[in-house]
């Protein structure tokens, strides 16, 4: 049975994304520092089983494990050369978990540098290291893009056009991490919510949200009202179109880690997980997942939760 586009799928309300990778590899034995996205091609059979893990559990959808496969993240362990092929084989690996039956997202993190002139990272170099990117991931399979955890609207932009330059078909994702601040939310880089909907919708992505960050489960929940309410707000003064909506993603950590010798650990359990998102859900997020600390279980909750 041949599944719809996933553009038109993401119309029909509830999609549940997968959570963590990460976190599953260091719960299968990975140690920390290793470089995620290489494993791939070193470990393919460990990521395959994380992917089928989320698919049990619920998952309407599994993200690549791509998220620091881009030149400059890569650079860090060694492996810039190998960009390409890292991507391709992620996707190829969710793509054989997922089957025909369900959707595969390739993912694009940040680079982990500056675009100038905060730093030295020139704008096309960027964009062209996120089309290697994105046209590896393209040929490995994927149903669209998800480009999460950004910071600067600069580079996320640039990592849009990157996307969209590779495939006009492919839905586009885009998420921001926001952290707290004072009585309201930015990212890291100082974007407000307001700024990051705006910029993002103007931009023509199938879907916009958050992911990650620095907050309790009550401060999702805050964010997600006040998100949902700059959509709306950039909609109605926007004229989107008559009843067309913008869809809207949540990918909440697992509350706020603690440290706890030197390691991040993440104590929301997956029914108290399951509880917060569902009131992320009913303040207007379709597209919803985990990310930082949230395994199968969290999904698995999640899932019982919003599709009863």
């Amino acid at each position: 049975m041949n599944k719809i586009s996933l553009k038109e799928r993401i119309k029909q309300g509830l999609f549940l994304l997968d959570g963590a990778m990460g976190t599953q590899l260091i719960a299968r034995g990975v140690k920390a520092g290793v470089c995620n996205d290489y494993l791939n091609i070193d470990s393919p059979d460990v990521v395959f089983d994380i992917h089928q893990a989320y698919l049990k559990a619920g998952s309407d959808a599994v993200v690549t494990n791509t998220f620091g496969a881009n030149k400059y993240a890569l650079a860090r362990h060694g492996f810039s050369e190998e960009a390409a092929r890292i991507n391709t084989a992620g996707a190829q690996i969710a793509r054989r978990a997922a089957g025909e039956e369900k959707y595969v997202l390739g993912d694009i993190g940040p680079s982990g540098d500056f675009l100038q002139p905060l730093g030295n990272l020139k704008p096309g170099e960027c964009k062209e290291a996120f089309v290697v990117q994105a046209k590896a991931l393209f040929e490995g399979g994927v149903d669209g893009f998800i480009i999460e955890t950004m910071t600067a609207l600069d580079e996320l932009r640039i990592a849009i056009e990157a996307a969209k330059s590779v495939s006009s078909d492919l839905p586009v994702f885009a998420s921001l991490a926001f952290d707290r601040a004072g009585e309201d939310f930015r990212t890291m880089m100082g974007v407000s919510i307001e700024a990051a909907v705006s910029e993002i919708i103007s931009l023509g992505v199938d879907a916009i949200g958050f992911n990650c960050g620095t907050l309790l489960l009550d401060e999702y929940i805050e964010l997600a009202d006040k998100y949902v309410s700059a959509v709306r707000a950039v909609e109605q003064n926007r004229g989107t179109g008559h009843g067309a909506r913008v869809t809207i993603l949540a990918e909440p950590n697992a509350g706020k880690p603690e440290l706890v010798e030197d390691q991040a650990v993440y104590n929301v359990s997956p029914e108290d997980f399951a509880a917060a998102v569902g009131k992320i859900y009913s303040a207007g997020a379709e597209i919803i997942g985990g990310c930082c600390g949230t395994e199968p279980a969290h999904i698995e909750a999640l899932a019982k939760e919003l599709k009863k």
